[in-house]
């Protein structure tokens, strides 16, 4: 018996002592009291009623009259330790909370199950919905919450870097009067690029390349539109008398472009005040391009004929300087204009007076102009006349055809003279590369292939053909392999009797 109370001490000391440090002063009580009376009670803080704990606590018996005690407040027992009502209810809010985070955190992965919190803080789980914002999908802008209908935040027109939903259309807004920075002055504004005017500096800097890739191309349309892009303001006058400057040092077929080209910006780009200013400089302007083209006088007169011509100049516009001329040099140029208007009242053509440049021209009219070129050489034996009228052509992919009628020519003729003069005319042309090597061969293979047809009007053309050629190759125009290919005739005679009357083929 002494044992049994030695024990049930220990455990109680032990008991009290854990209460001490982890329970508060109600905790504390109601453990004392039940531990002094028999049977074991537990005091109701809230009726003030004593529950009884011995046999029905651990039977359940209901018969013996006292309170079965609900699993309400069995938990208010956690490991070990009695709770009050106050952190009962601490508790019982904590483990809502928890529930509460827990399914807010699944919602914001899988959202659209229809999860729900009851009043009692437990989850209840509703019928599964398809989910309608998938994990896997990035960029994703429905709605996360589980609520709405699934669409798209602001219609797919909200998120970083986004300006509005697909196929939206802006209007012009409204101007707001009642808008702080509103300005009255500034509603009747016009907004216009403006382009500086060209200064005489960068006049030529910007015309000059203009002009320059005129003579290549040719389209007067393109140079137009150009100028017409500038400001040229009071340097427009000076566009014609560039131009002029610029062609009398170029060659025959640039100058007749120059002059379309003044014919075709007047009206659209250049008035004809411009033009008459322009060429009144030019005139002023002669003692000083005498120094780099002798013949700038004559050219200037050809210049203001043809302007007068095609109408860009009116016809008292020489008339208007006579009795005010002392340059000599623009008394000649006016003599010039003045005498080319006179002949073309007499049938000449003003308007081709420089001629067409290089491929422009048909190619019967370059032929024609070479036999004329090869006759008049004929005529005067002059070589350096010959060699400059040719360059005039502008057509060195064409020389050929000068080889080919130059050879001709000597086969058709009946003297010593035409030989000897076109193969000195050959010699130096092809010792100035005025005609090429390539077009030297091209030259002589035609008339190879020519000789046939040559030969029906011309018997001897073989022979004279072979003579000619053999002299070529003695004075350097043609080399051994071109020899070799001359084709000669074959000679058709009759050998000794003792060769049984065969006809032999020689060639000689």
């Amino acid at each position: 018996m002494l044992n049994l109370t030695l024990i049930i001490f220990c455990c109680c000391s032990s008991y009290i002592l854990k209460l001490f440090v982890t329970s508060d002063k109600n905790s504390i009580i109601q453990s004392l009291y039940c531990m002094c009376t028999w049977p074991p009670t537990q005091i109701n803080t809230t009726n003030n009623i004593l529950w009884d704990l011995s046999d029905s606590f651990a039977s359940g018996d209901e018969e013996n009259g006292a309170p079965v005690i609900a699993n309400k407040n069995i938990n208010n027992e956690i490991n070990g330790n009695w709770l009050s009502s106050s952190s009962n209810s601490i508790h019982e809010a904590r483990l809502k909370a928890k529930a509460k985070r827990r399914l807010r955190k699944n919602s914001s992965r899988d959202s659209g199950r229809g999860d729900s919190l009851s009043d009692n803080g437990d989850v209840v789980r509703g019928t599964s919905v398809a989910p309608t914002s998938p994990k896997s999908k990035l960029l994703d802008r429905k709605s996360r919450l589980g609520k709405g209908r699934g669409l798209p935040k602001k219609g797919g027109a909200g998120g970083k870097g986004v300006w509005g939903r697909s196929g939206e259309v802006y209007e012009p807004e409204a101007v707001d009067e009642k808008d702080p920075n509103y300005d009255e002055a500034q509603e009747n504004c016009v907004y216009e690029t403006v382009v500086p005017p060209l200064d005489e500096r960068d006049f030529e800097k910007t015309v000059t390349p203009i002009v320059q890739e005129y003579f290549e191309h040719a389209d007067t349309n393109e140079v137009a539109e150009l100028l017409a892009e500038l400001n040229l303001g009071p340097m427009r006058s000076e566009v014609p008398s560039l131009a002029v400057s610029m062609a009398l040092e170029a060659k025959a077929s640039q100058r007749e472009l120059t002059s379309r080209l003044l014919a075709d910006l007047c009206g659209s780009i250049l008035s004809r005040s411009d033009m008459e200013k322009s060429f009144d400089k030019l005139l002023r302007e002669l003692p000083d391009l005498v120094l780099d083209t002798p013949g700038a006088p004559q050219l200037v007169g050809q210049f203001i004929a043809r302007a007068v011509s095609d109408q860009i100049l009116s016809k008292s516009y020489i008339e208007g300087y006579k009795g005010r001329v002392d340059c000599e040099y623009t008394r000649a140029a006016l003599d010039r204009a003045a005498v080319l208007l006179k002949m073309s009242l007499g049938g000449l053509r003003i308007d081709n007076q420089w001629g067409t440049g290089g491929g422009q021209r048909p190619v019967t009219q370059l032929i024609k102009e070479m036999n004329l070129l090869l006759k008049e050489y004929i005529l005067s034996g002059d070589s350096k006349e010959a060699e400059r009228c040719l360059r005039d052509l502008e057509v060195p992919h064409f020389h050929h055809e000068f080889v080919y009628e130059a050879i001709v020519m000597v086969l058709e003729s009946k003297g010593e003279k035409t030989f000897k003069m076109v193969l000195q005319l050959l010699k130096s042309l092809s010792a100035s590369s005025v005609i090429t090597v390539d077009q030297m061969r091209r030259g002589y293979g035609r008339v190879y292939m020519d000789i046939a047809e040559i030969n029906i009007d011309v018997p001897r053309a073989y022979f004279i053909l072979e003579q000619f050629v053999d002299k070529s190759f003695s004075m350097g125009i043609i080399d051994v392999k071109l020899r070799d290919l001359c084709p000669c005739r074959g000679r058709k005679r009759f050998v000794s009797e003792g060769d049984g009357g065969v006809v032999k083929v020689e060639s000689y």
